[in-house]
């Protein structure tokens, strides 16, 4: 493929040096407990993550996804899903979509094997993005993330612009960062597994000085790997490194650099009315592939000033590059040939985000209060060439016979299956270029967030945001400059009643913004939602549900129908469902993670075609359960766990136009591990374990499920 990428070079010979000397800590959170004249006091008992422990449980109780405040699941209202690293791990996961396969509210996977973004959606709408709090991307559209990376992954299903700024009104998706445990630690693990998948892994973390006030963390991934499709790629590297200095109790700043980077392949298709097996390659094999790779630096500072006032900072710079290519069959040029298109993205982009808040717990009376007022800033540039090519004669006199065509390539673009013969190398300077342009924008916000608890029993949530939004586009090839600038204030009430110390209920209204163009209104969300969530006494377990009532207006969506696919204004939709998911240890042997959604997603916009219609690649039922059975080990054998797991996926369409239907389905997973040692453990993951194949909703072409992929892990800890 010949789009090649120059920008970063330098960066990236000064990143991969700093980061092999790099190290990360994070704090651990102190709880001390109180005690009267006739109780010993205990020491202080150090916990992760706001009291969670993520690497052993696969139950988290803690969050600060769905506000800015560190808050118990139990006492949010709104619907929330953690995925952990224990749960990441136990279902040997490593991309976005196989983490988030077991989430309620959560579709994933709708376009097979195609490897340019993380495909997922919430309650029907593309996600919002967040990495530590600070917003990243949209997951259609963005680099791939790499689980590897992250401690855990808080879904919050709902958009709240009150709290997260400009967002889609799905909801959002935030990684956490691993961060040290305060101790020495560290894993190392090399994996083998179909398709010639070669990886190598380790995740380790000390002290530095002896009074343990600078701490390090070094993470770092190396995958080789081909996929199931011919001429495909699958590789994978990351590198991040940290330090952190806790002079005192009080304070901590920390510090982490990552260089991120991904080859992967795009997905052809294969013609409509045909059954290929996935293997069958109908893309060009030089030209086909995906090349991502990003660096960033991330500041964290927190500050307890004590007497209930505490400061929280955090900023990030990244850079990126990201291109791909690929030839996708677009429908039938005769009885076994192909008509195939050309597509093609370069493009580059930096990003600066900041935000910076005040915490003020006090008691007002006879209400507990936390109040957080903040501020913060955003700055993103990018640049973009987007290319197209094909070989058909379009019809401008009427007459029935095509005269000209518009996005020419000096090749036959056509693939006879049963005579096949690839173009070979593709020269991207003579494919057309469709868009060339620049962008930038700046993103000004000033939030307040209230949270007032009465007589611990009632806790009533308010969210006051105003963002300010400028912008600036630069199209090279029409030679113009286009800029808009929006204000918008959002809202977000939430009311929530423990009716015992286990069990609450909750009800919530939350707005949302999103800016879809510079010419167009921004798009504005509104969501109602109530829900229950109970965590037993005495046991390890979480089980929620939720129904909710969202709308979006102003609505720009692309319209995959028309060929290259371009945005269009659609007017209002609507989306209803109900949530269901449990999380729980039920023994010390056994776990499970259940989960299931309804989403009934409808255009209602009167002047839009698609009026009536259901939004494409939402399924309207999604369904899983995974089960870990762990036998202990008697004499010289170790502890065996099995895991078993099953993915219910209904119908969906495969555009707004509801033409084509994509298949029911039913996937199931595996995984087995055992103990070779105390710190030595052999671990065995299936996906899709019957090699179940079905297509997934497409246009001109057909996309198949990934196939059946086995990964065998010996993994040493320490």
């Amino acid at each position: 493929m010949a789009i090649n990428k120059t920008a970063g070079t330098a960066r990236h010979r000064y990143l991969t040096a700093l980061l092999l000397g790099c190290t990360a800590l994070a704090p651990a959170n102190l709880l001390a407990q109180e005690a009267s004249q006739d109780v010993t006091v205990l020491a202080p008992i150090t916990l992760e993550g706001a009291g969670d422990n993520d690497a052993d449980s696969v139950v988290a109780y803690s969050t600060t996804a769905g506000s800015k405040l560190v808050t118990p699941i139990l006492d949010t209202p709104a619907s929330v899903s953690v995925v952990t690293s224990r749960e990441i791990e136990q279902r040997g996961a490593r991309t976005a979509e196989e983490v988030l396969r077991y989430t309620t509210g959560v579709a994933t996977d709708f376009y097979g094997g195609d490897d340019r973004f993380d495909y997922y959606k919430l309650r029907g709408f593309d996600a919002s993005v967040y990495r530590d709090g600070l917003p990243l991307q949209k997951a259609f559209g963005g680099i791939r993330e790499d689980a590897f990376a992250y401690e855990r992954v808080e879904i919050v299903k709902g958009g709240n612009s009150s709290v997260n700024g400009p967002s889609e009104p799905g909801g959002i998706v935030n990684y956490v960062t691993k961060l040290p445990r305060g101790e020495r630690f560290g894993q190392a693990y090399v994996t083998g597994g179909s398709h010639g998948h070669a990886e190598a892994g380790l995740d380790f973390g000390n002290t530095l000085t002896p009074d343990g006030t600078l701490s390090y963390r070094l993470t770092a991934r190396v995958q080789d790997s081909e996929k199931e499709l011919d001429y495909s790629r699958d590789d994978a590297t990351l590198v991040m490194g940290g330090l952190s200095w806790r002079p005192s109790d009080q304070t901590t700043l920390s510090v982490v650099v990552d260089h991120l980077e991904r080859k992967g392949s795009t997905g052809s298709g294969w013609p409509l009315g045909t059954d290929f097996g996935r293997d069958v390659f109908f893309g060009e094999p030089d030209f086909d592939s995906v090349t991502n790779e990003r660096n960033a630096v991330t500041a964290i500072l927190d500050h307890d000033f004590g007497g209930g006032l505490k400061v929280n900072a955090k900023a990030r710079y990244q850079d990126e590059d990201r291109g791909f290519g690929y030839a996708y069959v677009a429908g039938l040029a005769g009885p076994t040939v192909a008509r195939r298109e050309l597509f093609a993205s370069e493009g580059s982009g930096e990003e600066i985000d900041a935000d910076a808040n005040l915490q003020y717990d006090t008691q007002l009376g006879w209400a507990g209060s936390r109040t957080v007022v903040g501020l913060s800033y955003q700055r993103t540039k990018s640049d973009n060439v987007t290319r197209y090519a094909n070989n058909v004669a379009y019809d401008f006199d009427g007459d029935g016979v095509g005269e000209t065509v518009l996005y020419p390539y000096p090749a036959d673009l056509n693939y006879d299956w049963e005579y096949p013969r690839y173009i070979g190398d593709i020269d991207l300077s003579l494919i057309p270029v469709i868009t060339d342009q620049a962008t930038s924008s700046t993103v000004k916000s000033l939030y307040l967030q209230e949270e007032l608890t009465f007589s611990d029993r009632f806790i009533a949530n308010v969210g006051l945001r105003h963002d300010w939004i400028d912008g600036q586009q630069t199209n090279r090839l029409a030679g113009s400059d286009t800029r808009g600038d929006f204000s918008k204030t959002t809202t977000s009430l939430g009311l929530t009643w423990k009716i015992t110390p286990d069990l609450s209920t909750y009800a919530s209204y939350a707005e949302s913004v999103l800016p879809a163009a510079l010419t167009v209104e921004p798009e504005e969300g509104e969501q109602f939602e109530v829900g229950m969530k109970y965590r037993p006494a005495g046991m390890n377990a979480l089980f929620t549900a939720a129904v909710y009532d969202l709308r979006k207006t102003n609505i720009t969506r692309t319209d995959s129908s028309t060929s290259p696919p371009i945005p269009r204004t659609i007017g209002e939709i609507r989306a209803r469902g109900l949530e269901l998911e449990a999380r729980a240890e039920l023994t010390d042997e056994l776990e499970v993670i259940a989960a299931y959604s309804y989403t009934d997603t409808e255009i209602t916009d009167r002047l839009s075609p698609n009026q009536g219609n259901s939004l494409g690649n939402v399924p309207k039922h999604l369904a899983s359960v995974w089960l870990d059975y762990t036998l202990a080990g008697e004499g010289a054998r170790g502890d065996m766990t099995f895991g078993i797991g099953a993915r219910y996926k209904g119908t969906a369409f495969g555009g707004d136009d509801n033409l084509v239907k994509s298949e029911a389905a039913v996937l199931v997973d595996a995984a087995y591990s055992y103990d070779v040692t105390s710190d030595t453990t052999l671990a065995v993951n299936v996906t899709n374990l019957l090699d179940e194949k079905h297509r997934e909703a497409a246009g001109g072409s057909i996309t198949y499920n990934p196939g059946r992929e086995v990964a065998v892990t010996l993994r040493r800890t320490w």
